[in-house]
């Protein structure tokens, strides 16, 4: 916990939860990484362990409100999450993991998804000591994202490809709205029960707040209240919106900027996105825009996204080596079909610069017409029935749904004006916002009020007449000021902003409807008169560019195929030559399953690795290699397999000298890192195709036993996509142990198994060296080394601290522990003993400094004094040993 001050006058004291992580070199460049909304510093753990694997420090934590942090939410409020943010700058500052540009200023990144990815922005914009940030999935505006209103009285010029169209007496996004306040309003861990008690106002929260304003501050609970009863924000409501956006900061951010946003965002659309580039840039910004295939609605940033902000920092921020150039390019996905197994193929596109900002050329638009007349069209009393577009959320699982997907979308007669465009000749991309124009006026004689409210979506409408909702997304529109007496107002119309690839034969629906669900709508009836104004066309934005990750195959690399399948037959033959050539044997260590000596692997610019490295596994050894992160264990690993070149030293298995593709690697066994498997084959076919591909008879992978062992026997006619995480490390556990080889090297094998197979693979691994065989085994459970392991080899830095059997290492310091049935009486006796140390007794047990005594004449004191000995054993565990040897301790 690290204790921050915030509030407009720091009179307000929390605690927010961090984990620090550090890379195995230090001090670093840093990373702050903030969650999502309704999230904790639990939700970003694998990004944070990503990011130190690339040689960050890494900061994550939970925001007040949030997780265990203290406090209230206050929605990025520079008073409170951003003073809060600033002083956890000031900590890292402290901190000997960080690098500094100078005194109190740390050298640090920011980024977050959503929620965290406005803080990132706002933080920036507060403090000149952020160096870089890279916010995903968020917004610019907050009040526009929460209450959109897109159409405009003026048209406006959109020089980029998503310009909104941001307006005010917006329509209130009502079920989006509503799940992000009951992510707030969640109970907290410190939170403590209920008692009972009460105000005059009824029962109160922890904080003696009402209990319907969840864990928010008295101004937000005030915001939502008003916004959720009435449809409408006033004018605090919208002051508080506009103090903890993006938008109030945007022209103070000069920090190099990675804008990271989701095509499928019903929440925070790509129009957010487009504003934040456009006032970054403006202020003078270095900025660079993705949009990928995935959003609030899709899926989150996958591994792609993620190592291209991991990019954009180790080239801003230096210090974590090679890092490639990053050009301020704009990158942006075209989404497949979802296929049967769920998985949506994505192509990418890549131009030059987020095209309209700065010097760049403006988007292009092409012009497509509409046919359609005006319609009369109805908004029912209450507002219901209402028409659906989307489920927030949840539009990834529709598409997966397919057809029964689709059908969500539905549009109710009598509330719909309907235009068309012609079937398109020629393919057509929809690259950002398509806009229109409309002609929106009452009814003489008809319910008016003198306002409509509407929402413009749009169809992909194939040659069967099959109706497809482009993005699942609807724009409301509010229009003011309709003149009784008929007179039409035109507007324009920015609509969804979205990334859709339009086929030949297939045409466009401009749909027009009184209601939808997801929004809050008018309660009066009344009947609005709407057709096509200006050009009667739907402008489409295209942009260029170039694919960066299509399957093709060009022309002309054929050409020099038979050179290169040349170079390749004569690179094989010169291998398997020197293979024959090196393949000396120490026949004095044939029957030693391994032998390290001198072992060193170096890289340029970088600390060495591994340092002269020397150990010995024996036959029915179960050696368990420990060390720190970056101890140089996993280098080791893949150097002894073979996989990983060697600076200079040798490996030796059997007494024949290691090296890549050498014959005596048949007689090892290894996983080192997680395998893929086929998911739609079984896991015993996945196996079987694993063995045929050694080139080695079928019937001596003895697939039936080693299944068995990994208890999978059951389930080995299973599909691995049907598979449990644990189940497919069993099954890459079984892989390693095809054959029984003499040599089994593991890394991390429990990873992914609960309790009991831990247990089963302690068994396991205890039968397997008692035949003969040997095992070398990497792990950070240190309590399972100690109970499975005979001996264990101690590295850290790269180098050999120490090595020998668990007993004589634990052991070392001579101190044991008696369980005994008179734990006083035994104390005393062990006194008598002279030279022996201190003697302190812990319930049944008595703790001893044996000072060099054997434990043997301890025990004989103890039995001539009456006292009966149950369990006698070194006093200290392994992890203890351990923490002594690398001489560190946990933060």
């Amino acid at each position: 916990m690290v204790d921050v001050v915030d509030g407009p006058d720091d009179s307000q004291r929390i605690q927010i939860d961090v984990t620090l992580y550090a890379p195995a070199e230090t001090p670093a460049p840093t990373i702050l990484l903030a969650h999502g909304f309704g999230g904790s510093k639990a939700d970003t753990a694998t990004q944070a362990q990503e990011l130190v694997q690339r040689g960050f420090t890494v900061l994550t934590y939970s925001s007040r409100g949030f997780g265990r942090s203290t406090g209230q939410i206050a929605l990025n409020d520079p008073d409170y999450e951003v003073k809060d943010a600033q002083q956890l700058l000031d900590w890292l500052a402290r901190q000997p993991e960080v690098s500094r540009d100078g005194d109190g200023d740390p050298k640090v990144g920011v980024t977050g998804a959503s929620y965290g990815g406005a803080l990132s922005l706002m933080l920036a914009g507060a403090d000149h000591r952020v160096d870089a940030i890279a916010p995903v999935m968020t917004y610019n505006d907050l009040g526009q994202a929460l209450l959109p209103n897109n159409a405009a009285r003026q048209a406006r010029a959109t020089p980029t490809p998503a310009g909104g169209s941001f307006n005010d007496k917006g329509v209130f996004k009502q079920a989006w709205a509503g799940l992000l306040f009951a992510a707030g309003s969640a109970p907290r861990p410190h939170d403590e029960p209920d008692t009972g008690s009460s105000s005059p106002n009824g029962p109160t929260g922890p904080q003696g707040q009402p209990l319907t304003c969840g864990n928010f501050t008295d101004q937000v609970c005030a915001a939502y209240s008003e916004v959720a009863q009435t449809g409408r924000a006033g004018q605090a409501t919208l002051d508080l919106l506009a103090r903890v956006s993006p938008k109030s900061v945007t022209a103070g951010i000069k920090v190099p900027t990675l804008l990271v946003q989701g095509e499928r965002d019903t929440l925070f659309g790509l129009d957010q996105s487009d504003a934040n580039a456009r006032q970054i840039t403006a202020a003078g910004g270095e900025v660079k825009t993705i949009w990928f295939a995935g959003g609030h609605d899709g899926a989150e940033p996958g591994p792609v996204q993620r190592q291209q902000i991991a990019d954009w920092f180790a080239f801003h921020l230096g210090g974590v080596g090679p890092a490639p150039e990053q050009p301020n390019d704009f990158q942006f996905d075209i989404a497949g079909r979802p296929q049967r197994n769920g998985e949506i193929p994505v192509r990418t596109i890549t131009a030059d610069s987020y095209p309209g900002v700065q010097d760049a050329e403006r988007v292009p638009r092409f012009s497509l017409p509409l046919h359609g007349q005006a319609t009369e069209i109805v908004n029912p009393p209450g507002g219901n029935p209402a028409a659906t577009s989307s489920l927030p959320g949840a539009s990834q699982a529709l598409d997966a749904a397919g057809s029964l997907g689709q059908s969500v979308a539905r549009d109710l007669p009598g509330q719909t004006a309907v235009f068309r465009t012609d079937p398109l000749d020629s393919q057509l991309l929809i690259s950002g916002t398509p806009r229109t124009r409309l002609s929106v006026a009452s009814v003489k004689g008809q319910p008016a009020t003198g306002s409509a409210v509407l929402f413009a979506k749009l169809y992909d409408v194939d040659p069967d007449q099959k109706r497809t909702l482009i993005g699942n997304a609807v724009s409301p529109l509010h229009v003011t000021d309709l003149p009784p007496d008929g007179t039409p107002v035109e507007v324009d119309v920015a609509l969804p902003g979205v990334v859709h690839p339009l086929e030949t034969g297939h045409r466009l629906e401009l749909v027009v409807s009184t209601t939808d669900q997801a929004y809050a709508r008018p309660k009066e009836p009344a009947v609005h008169r709407v057709g096509l104004a200006g050009g009667a066309e739907v402008t489409i934005p295209s942009v260029r560019g170039t694919a960066t990750s299509a399957n093709a195959v060009p022309a002309e690399p054929l050409v020099g195929i038979g050179v290169l399948a040349g170079l390749v037959l004569a690179a094989w033959v010169i291998s398997r030559i020197r293979r024959k050539s090196s393949d000396d044997l120490d026949p004095m260590l044939s029957d030693t399953p391994l032998v390290i000596a001198g072992l060193t692997k170096s890289y340029p610019d970088k600390p060495t690795a591994v340092q002269d490295l020397s150990i010995r596994v024996e036959r029915g050894q179960i050696v368990g290699l420990l060390g720190p992160n970056g101890a140089g264990k996993t280098t080791t690993l893949r150097m002894l397999l073979g996989l990983l070149h060697p600076s200079s030293g040798q490996v030796r298995i059997f007494g024949h000298r290691l090296v890549p593709g050498a014959p005596v690697l048949s007689r090892v066994g290894a996983l080192v890192e997680t395998p893929g498997f086929l998911p739609h084959l079984s896991g015993v076919d996945n196996l079987r195709y694993y063995w045929a591909a050694t080139g080695r008879p079928m019937l001596q992978a003895r697939f039936d036993e080693v299944l068995q062992i990994a208890g999978l026997d059951s389930a080995a006619q299973r599909r691995v996509r049907t598979y449990s995480q644990g189940m497919k490390q069993r099954l890459a556990i079984a892989q390693a142990m095809l054959g029984l080889p003499e040599l089994l090297v593991l890394d991390e094998p429990t990873n992914g198994l609960d309790p009991p197979q831990i247990h089963q693979m302690r068994e396991i691994l205890r039968r397997y060296a008692a035949t003969g065989r040997s095992v070398l085994v990497s792990s950070h459970l240190l309590a399972e080394v100690e109970q499975t392991c005979t001996h264990v080899v101690v590295m850290h830095n790269g180098r050999l601290v120490t090595t020998g059997s668990v007993a004589d290492i634990v052991s070392v310091d001579g101190e044991a522990t008696f369980r005994v049935d008179e734990p006083q009486q035994a104390a005393a006796a062990l006194r008598t003993i002279e030279g022996l140390g201190q003697v302190e007794v812990d319930g049944d047990l008595v703790h001893a400094d044996l000072a060099g005594h054997k434990a043997a004449i301890a025990v004989n004191v103890l039995v001539d004094a009456g006292v009966s000995v149950h369990q006698v054993g070194p006093r200290r565990r392994l992890e203890d040993a351990f923490l002594q040897l690398v001489g560190e301790e946990k933060r």
